[in-house]
């Protein structure tokens, strides 16, 4: 009975073999792993800074991780995964962002933040010229094909210059804003 309980218990993550799964699925797990290590990087170290810059670098990295992990998520169901399989293994790689925070934090409070900082945005600008980007230009492609390529420059340049300007706001008002 013992035997039996001990291969039941697991059995929600064993309905598709993982030889079956896509090799996409993995890289994907591992690759989102290590960027949410290094988003928790940034937050530990944003908090031995300020308070305030802890705060402010965990709303940011909460509004890109929210539709990448939803992003994750889709490509590991087309990987082969199932969905209770996809939401396990994208969970697995979101705790990494916990182990990330205990390391941002004790080499924050031990070594330059701007060290961790500058690997930190090094990463997201490598995600964005080298996977935003091109990934902008096909769905601009695809839309000039459909005749509809103005609309779709007009919604993604909105959406840069949003980010932008969010961002210089941001960096110009961060000390004259107050929390409570």
């Amino acid at each position: 009975q013992d035997l039996q309980a001990s291969q039941s218990a697991c059995y929600w993550l064993k309905e598709v073999r993982y030889s079956d799964i896509g090799t996409l699925a993995w890289m994907i797990t591992l690759s989102d792993g290590l960027h949410n290590f290094i988003d928790g990087l940034a937050i530990g170290a944003s908090f031995t800074v300020s308070v305030f810059q802890g705060i402010s670098t965990s709303v940011a990295i909460l509004c890109e991780e929210f539709p990448h992990e939803l992003g994750d998520f889709v490509i590991l169901l087309n990987a082969g995964m199932t969905i209770r399989q996809a939401l396990f293994f994208n969970f697995i790689s979101a705790c990494c962002c916990y182990v990330g925070l205990a390391f941002g934090i004790v080499a924050g409070s031990h070594f330059s933040a701007n060290w961790i900082f500058a690997l930190a945005g090094g990463m997201f600008l490598y995600i964005a010229l080298a996977d935003m980007f091109p990934e902008m230009n096909e769905v601009s492609r695809e839309d000039e094909q459909k005749g509809s390529a103005l609309i779709t420059f007009a919604i993604q340049n909105a959406g840069l210059l949003t980010g932008f300007t969010i961002m210089v706001l941001l960096t110009m008002y961060s000390g004259q804003i107050q929390i409570g």
